[in-house]
């Protein structure tokens, strides 16, 4: 994306966060970044990796980190998205070579996927019941999000059946998520903080933003008592004065520490290795079909943008001791110059 896209997109953050009557309703305030090399140690390297030219590897390159809310046959507002249109946009991406890893896994950099392959992250907010529910089988109800990507995957081999799920209290409906949390974490899935009760965080002092992020995690452990927490997804996309506050923090015995941190956005995520990544401040792209308000910017609009320039994205070379890139897309952040692999 050139800089007069990269402006245009940030604006539109704005009209985003404004016109939406669910999960985003202003411009977030910039997080502070993290201290630098504190990435987790990256993976066995991999003996049969290719030459990262002949796959055209770039890991410096852009991420998708989709944002989901309400799976309806009836939208209501440009949060929702039909059941069918939801299957078509996983069947896009696992044909296109993308493979999903969880926003801790990207924010931490642990991207262990095949050569040539695409990272993308699938994030849901609010645990609506219609992203997850267990049947009396002890399955995912049929047309659940989670099941309809259980589904694709199987469908496509290589596609990961995993997604970064971000809850506030009573769980997709679950009065206190001991039924369908557990099953979520058992299965891969990550489990985010969305606060306890959907709290604006803008409008907090610093004693309750700790308490609705604190709170919030407490409700999943209780579920799921050995789970640690390590994302949160903003509600309303909205950071708090005291931005450090979204990251770290305590409140009445609880204290909560985050890899991550979403926004909401228009546009895609940096490598986790680029020099102006900041885990703590993470875009995300609205899924959306071609048409509809700013569906320009929506996941339909950025996944043709990205299809139209591939070596804008991020794509992997198999190998995820080395940070393999074109010369020209380098060099990564500092305290990844050591894993620099230039060609």
């Amino acid at each position: 994306m050139n800089t007069s896209s990269k402006k245009v997109a940030l604006v539109l953050t704005a009209v985003l966060c404004a016109a939406c009557g669910q999960d985003a309703d202003q411009a977030p305030a910039q997080l502070a970044p993290p201290a630098p090399a504190t990435a987790a140690q990256p993976p066995t390297p991999s003996p049969s990796a290719p030459d990262p030219a002949s796959v055209g590897a770039n890991e410096l390159g852009q991420v998708p980190v989709l944002m989901y809310h309400r799976l309806t046959d009836q939208p209501t507002s440009v949060y929702d998205r039909t059941p069918a249109a939801f299957r078509a946009e996983l069947e896009r991406l696992a044909a296109e070579g993308y493979v999903s890893v969880t926003t801790t896994e990207y924010a931490t950099g642990r991207i262990d996927i095949p050569a040539g392959k695409h990272p993308v992250v699938l994030t849901f907010d609010d645990g609506d019941p219609t992203q997850f529910a267990l049947g009396p089988d002890g399955r995912p109800v049929p047309g659940t999000a989670v099941a309809t990507l259980l589904d694709v995957a199987a469908r496509n081999p290589g596609f990961r059946p995993v997604a970064s799920l971000y809850v506030n209290a009573a769980p997709f409906g679950s009065p206190d998520g001991g039924g369908v949390l557990p099953w979520l974490r058992d299965h891969g899935f990550e489990i985010g903080n969305h606060t306890q009760t959907h709290t604006n965080l803008a409008g907090a002092d610093d004693t309750g933003v700790q308490e609705a992020i604190a709170l919030g995690q407490r409700e999943i452990q209780r579920a799921v008592p050995d789970l640690v927490v390590t994302s949160l997804a903003l509600p309303f996309g909205a950071a708090p004065a005291n931005a450090a506050l979204a990251a770290r923090g305590a409140f009445d015995g609880a204290s909560y520490d985050h890899a991550c941190v979403l926004l909401v956005g228009s546009n895609p995520a940096p490598s986790p290795f680029a020099p102006d990544f900041n885990p703590l401040a993470t875009p995300r792209i609205r899924s959306q079909d071609a048409t509809g308000q700013e569906a320009e910017y929506g996941s339909t609009a950025w996944l043709d943008k990205l299809a139209a320039t591939p070596t804008a994205r991020y794509t992997s070379d198999g190998d995820p001791s080395r940070i393999s890139h074109p010369a020209a897309a380098g060099p990564p952040a500092d305290h990844h110059a050591a894993r620099s692999h230039p060609y």
